[in-house]
């Protein structure tokens, strides 16, 4: 280990010359650590200051350049690297007396010269902007606080204001400008059009602001604000949650980043924190409120699903879930448990039961340990408990919908509630209570038992009857509905193992006509369609159903237009149903020979349907690619609902995984925005979702123009879900195609191979370069050949010491053609840019390259060839006294013009320069040496 100051300054100014920042920046804060003097101390900030800036971490580099000037006020260098961090930061009258002080120290500089020019041009034009803002924010001031003023007048004054706040310079005249007093009366309006421009512009303040954000929240308070989003307008409350999101986002930046100048000093994460814990207070506590409106209730059970559990596992602290479970968990039991039919509760949405089911889920899954859950599960069998236990019919009605919720959400929970003392004994007496809602609550419940196949072996014998009664003779549809879909639930028990099936031949196929039926009919209410929707979900494990279904033309667009409706309930429905019509769901092939002992020993095999073989699946995406199932996958993954959980999205991957298999179908797929779709999926999914998501885009970048199916910025997105294909946890077709893609987007731009190198995709692509399977073990050096077109990439090739060279030249004379191509053609572009590796030690396989039967090998070997001759006329001699001469010659008297003759004779003029060979007289044999 280095423990000298001026040892690691040193090696870190190799870094740094290397162009290695990070490097170079931890030798610098090393020695920093280790520094007694002052004077070194001053250089070490100053040199760190310049790592900063190419880090592009500018108020870092800001903070050490003002060290190294504290220490030493005439250091030029200390001060110009202030003076341009200043300028990236926006602070440009400071950055212009830097920049001013420079140039007055080296007054012959001329990069101090033209820096003063610009930033004087700058400071000007900022100027200019300022006060054609600030007169701009003062215009929609008067207008907005003159009563007299026109309502539209008004209206649009408050739409330019949120056009204003998304500008920086906006954003901050009207918050000089007492403009959050103003906007907080904007809040009390009876327009409708003036709030929602009132939030949004404050969503435009806060955005990524920390200390603006703060001013606002004990400014406006968060009981106006939850209050604001608790009312009945569900615009007004989906922007009101917005902005609360905006606002949890800017704090929580806050407290997680590093410690970063000033605005951290003056706000340090304590005091962040106490905002924090009051929003959440207030949401926690919307939850029971009859004043609360149901759309209000539902963006507050959003943001507490978005905002309280863990980002990453990694994270060890969980505080935040346990406070809410301490203090909320009772009362989002409440919202679980409330019957809209009946008197008592606040007011639902159709969506209200499952964001409560996803938040419960949520919390739950947060949990760290044993202890944690258990408390968790005691919570909710208290409550259950408590209002079972009561008298009155209401009371069990309300402990059987929470149970229900629970069911749905962490699904443990709800089956130790389940299974307390006279809970399914209830549930199936109330199947036949004679009040519409009762029977309701009682069948919800029934199918959502019916999870775990004993349990759904216990209600097949003890509940079928009552609900193919209930089916065939209850007058409402509602009931007829629900008793219909637990029936496809319990018939769906089997899965997708056609062996086992609960209910006899035929008898799945007549239930999916039913749902299909319902499905269908627009005269009913949705909520009553969306549960047809879940009947097809468990029916479609059977591949005869699957087949109808898709065949139903009617059916499929009826399914996709509720997938694109309010009711947000249906998407999880909806995208299992297309995971099991496109067999996108994992499965697990046994063994051949344990197949054999399984039988054997008389143990049951998990068979196949025969309509699940491949050629019937590919028929099955066509069909659907034809009844618009792209359009709805892309409204689907859209949706800004709980209901949009992780493992929604996960199935909306698998689908568009799917959809992109046959490559003649990527292109409809691009076309109707599905690449668009793909890309939030790379992030917000389960792990392997992520995975099949970032699969599909590999797919489409292999055989789409990337620029065409990423448009812009875009492209530059698809580089890390592509990158996180290259782990062992991947198959390797995963790998392959990711490597495939990357070959694609590495030719494109040198921006795109930067982007590239920045994913650390170069240590990963030169692993698969050893790859035993030949397709893998090529297309890595496919890839690695478009990218040594940068120059980093040259450089590791370059370094002393490493047999990367020689890989390659050992895989231009393997026998597999295409790696020889890529080694060959990776050797070309090397040699062309770093003459410095170029050798005479490869002239066998050099040789082997120009007697290829292939042109295109041909072609390399010459292109090297002619590298090598014009890297140095000793390699030049080496080369024209082997057979390479006489190779070279034959190739030049080519009577077609092509690249290879054209090259070859390129060599031999070159070699006619040198004075090696003579130049052959008209007429004359050839060249001599």
């Amino acid at each position: 280990f280095i423990e000298n100051p001026g040892a690691l300054k040193e090696e870190g100014n190799t870094l740094f010359n290397a162009g290695d920042m990070q490097g170079a920046l931890c030798f610098y804060t090393k020695a920093l650590k280790l520094s007694h003097s002052q004077a070194e101390s001053a250089v070490l900030h100053r040199n760190r200051s310049a790592c900063y800036l190419k880090l592009e971490d500018y108020t870092k580099a800001e903070a050490d350049a003002s060290k190294a000037l504290d220490a030493d006020p005439g250091d030029v260098k200390a001060r110009f690297r202030r003076a341009q961090a200043l300028q990236k930061l926006g602070r440009l009258n400071e950055a212009f007396l830097d920049a001013q002080r420079c140039a007055q120290m080296e007054p012959t500089n001329n990069t101090f010269k033209e820096m003063l020019r610009l930033l004087g041009a700058q400071s000007q034009k900022k100027s200019v902007q300022m006060s054609s803002t600030d007169a701009r924010v003062q215009q929609m001031f008067s207008l907005l606080l003159d009563p007299s003023a026109q309502p539209s007048d008004r209206q649009k004054a408050a739409q330019n204001l949120v056009v204003l706040s998304r500008e920086e310079a906006g954003a901050e005249q009207i918050f000089r400008n007492d403009g959050v007093k103003l906007i907080q009366s904007l809040l009390g309006s009876n327009q409708e059009e003036v709030v929602l421009s009132a939030l949004r512009t404050l969503v435009g303040l806060c955005t990524g602001h920390q200390s603006r954000t703060m001013a606002i929240v004990n400014e406006l308070g968060m009981e106006q604000l939850c209050g604001v989003m608790g009312s009945g307008a569900s615009a007004v409350s989906l922007a009101a949650c917005h902005l609360l999101q905006v606002m949890f986002e800017a704090l929580t930046e806050g407290m997680n980043r590093e410690i970063r100048g000033k605005d951290e000093a003056i706000l340090p994460g304590e005091m962040t924190c106490l905002p924090l814990r009051s929003m959440l207070r207030h949401l926690v506590e919307m939850m029971p409120a009859s004043s609360v409106s149901g759309p209000g209730r539902d963006s507050a059970i959003n943001l507490l699903v978005k905002q309280v559990p863990r980002k990453s596992q990694r994270n060890p602290d969980n505080s935040l879930t346990l406070w809410v479970i301490d203090q909320g968990l009772k009362k989002i039991l409440e919202v679980a448990g409330t019957v809209p039919e009946m008197s008592e509760g606040p007011p639902l949405t159709d969506n209200s039961h499952m964001s409560c089911s996803v938040l419960l889920s949520k919390l739950y899954d947060d949990l760290k340990s044993d202890a944690e859950r258990e408390n968790f599960n005691k919570l909710c069998e208290e409550y259950v408990q408590h209002h079972f236990g009561r008298p009155g019919l209401e009371s069990k009605l309300r402990a059987i919908q929470t149970v229900s919720v629970l069911l749905q959400g962490p699904s443990d929970v709800g089956n130790r509630t389940l299974e307390m003392s006279g809970m399914m004994d209830a549930v199936i007496s109330l199947c036949a209570s004679e009040v519409v809602c009762h029977q309701q609550v009682a069948v919800e419940a029934l199918i959502h038992a019916a999870g775990k196949a004993k349990r759904a072996s216990f209600i097949t014998a003890n509940g079928v009857a009552l609900l193919k009664d209930l089916y065939k003779k209850s007058e409402n549809d509602q009931i007829r509905v629900r008793a219909l879909v637990g029936l496809c639930k319990l018939g769906s028990a089997g899965g997708t193992d056609f062996s086992m099936k609960q209910f006899a031949e035929g008898s799945t196929l007549k239930l999916a006509k039913q749902c299909r039926k319902w499905l269908c009919n627009e005269s009913l209410p949705p909520t009553s369609r969306r549960w047809a929707i879940e009947g097809l979900a468990y029916l479609t494990f059977d591949a005869d159903v699957k087949e109808d279904l898709v065949e139903d033309r009617n059916a499929l667009q009826a399914m996709f237009q509720l997938a694109k409706s309010e009711d947000k309930t249906v998407l999880f429905a909806v995208g299992s149903t297309l995971v099991n019509c496109t067999n996108s769901y994992d499965v697990d092939k046994p063994d051949p020979q344990m197949v054999e002992l399984a039988k054997y020993a008389k143990q049951h095999v998990p068979e196949e349907h025969p309509k699940d073989a491949h050629s019937f699946v590919e028929k099955r995406l066509m069909k659907l690619l034809e009844a618009g199932v792209v359009s709805a996958l892309v409204c689907m993954g859209k949706q800004e609902s709980p209901a949009l959980t992780e493992t929604c999205r996960e199935c909306i991957a698998r689908v568009f995984l799917a959809l992109v298999e046959r490559q003649e179908d990527r292109g409809t797929v691009v076309a109707q925005g599905g690449g668009k779709a793909l890309l939030p999926l790379v992030s917000e999914s389960t792990d392997v979702g992520k995975t099949k998501a970032a699969q599909a885009l590999a797919k489409i970048t292999i055989t789409s123009n990337p620029e065409i199916a990423f448009p812009g910025e875009r492209i530059y997105e698809v580089v890390r879900p592509l990158v996180s294909l290259l782990t062992l946890d991947c198959t390797l077709l995963q790998n392959f195609e990711s490597l495939m893609a990357l070959t694609n987007l590495a030719g494109i731009s040198e921006r795109l191979r930067q982007k590239i190198i920045k994913e650390k995709a170069v240590p990963k692509v030169e692993g698969y370069m050893f790859e035993e399977h030949e397709l893998v073990r090529a297309a890595a050096t496919e890839c690695m050949c478009n990218l040594v077109l940068s120059t980093e990439v040259q450089q590791l090739y370059v370094a002393t010491g490493n047999d990367r060279l020689k890989l390659l030249v050992l895989y231009s004379g393997e026998e597999d053609e295409r790696l020889r191509k890529a080694a060959a053609g990776t050797l070309a572009m090397l040699t062309a840019e770093q003459p410095e590796l170029c050798t005479s030690h490869w002239l066998e396989i050099l040789q082997a390259l120009l007697l290829s039967d292939s042109l295109e090998l041909r072609h390399r070997g010459v292109v090297v060839m002619l590298n090598l001759m014009q890297a140095e006329k000793s390699l030049a001699e080496t080369l024209m006294e082997s057979e390479a001469l006489e190779i070279l010659s034959v190739l030049a008297k080519s009577t077609e013009q092509s690249p290879i003759s054209r090259a070859a004779q390129h060599c031999l003029d070159k070699a006619i320069e040198y004075g090696i060979i003579k130049k052959p007289e008209e007429g004359g044999e050839g060249n001599e040496p």
